[in-house]
């Protein structure tokens, strides 16, 4: 049986993966006046990661068991509106296809209770092998996902 594919009527373009996930804030995340150190949204995307992780079966200790790890080369986060002290918010994590071997997501995180949109960010990670060297190809795990889910063929 092959996963359902969502398309846009308009476009057929393959919709991308999407996770939802919640997180309270802490008061260990605020800085003096109640307002998250802006250091912390970086937390909030692994936060949403390990939820996409979760929810859709990309699993990294696996990974990590087949000899890869997947360190972030790259990530970026814009602040749109500060996120307070026992906020409930709302992260919203996007897998972005691409061919290469690499995983790519995109971050949307909104604040009170998911009605404001406080930050958008994407993070970049690549496959080292068991020696630490940069691995070039889909390794077998991830390119096993990417076929489930539609991304390879």
């Amino acid at each position: 049986m092959h996963p359902q594919k969502s398309y846009d009527s308009l476009t057929l373009k393959k919709h991308n993966l999407i996770s939802r996930s919640e997180i309270k804030i802490r008061f260990s995340d605020t800085d003096a006046l109640g307002i998250v150190w802006h250091g912390n949204f970086i937390k909030y995307f692994e936060d949403g990661r390990e939820a996409f992780g979760a929810e859709h079966g990309l699993n990294y200790l696996q990974m990590y068991n087949d000899g890869y790890a997947t360190p972030i080369i790259k990530s970026h986060c814009e602040h749109k509106m500060p996120l307070k002290y026992s906020e409930t918010v709302v992260i919203e994590t996007e897998f972005v296809a691409t061919q290469a071997a690499k995983i790519h997501f995109r971050y949307k995180i909104f604040g009170n209770s998911g009605k404001s949109l406080s930050a958008t960010g994407e993070t970049i990670q690549v496959f080292l092998n068991k020696k630490g060297e940069l691995h070039l190809n889909n390794p077998p795990y991830f390119e096993n996902w990417k076929k489930k889910h539609g991304f390879l063929k």
